[in-house]
């Protein structure tokens, strides 16, 4: 896994905006994605009575349904070792294989990396 100082400016881009996003909201997790047209989306996880998402899901419903035609990163930070196979599957789903996901602590320290 790359140091955090190893990391590309749009990679870095990617663990601000998913940290912005989980200290804004209070949520378990924050994540950003970058899809392959160079947009962003932040998100993160939701957690209502009647709806649950996390917040990888959430970016990968947002780029969908923006149009976009895949993805070149995500990052998640939270307390979890490892995303979840659902939040996996998803981003193997509509990005396809060997998309790199970034993991981080809630600060936006990166411990970990996955591919899909």
């Amino acid at each position: 896994m790359p140091e955090q100082n190893e990391l590309s400016a749009e990679d870095r881009k990617l663990v601000t905006l998913a940290r912005a996003t989980r200290a804004r909201t209070g949520a378990a997790e924050g994540a950003a994605v970058r899809d392959l047209d160079g947009r962003t989306y932040a998100a993160a996880t939701v957690d209502l009575p009647s709806l649950r998402i996390s917040a990888i899901g959430v970016c990968v419903a947002m780029a969908v349904a923006s149009g976009s035609k895949g993805l070149e990163a995500v990052v998640v930070l939270g307390d979890s070792d490892a995303p979840s196979a659902d939040d996996l599957a998803a981003v193997k789903e509509f990005a396809g294989e060997d998309v790199p996901v970034l993991l981080g602590d809630p600060r936006g320290t990166l411990v970990g990396s996955v591919r899909s």
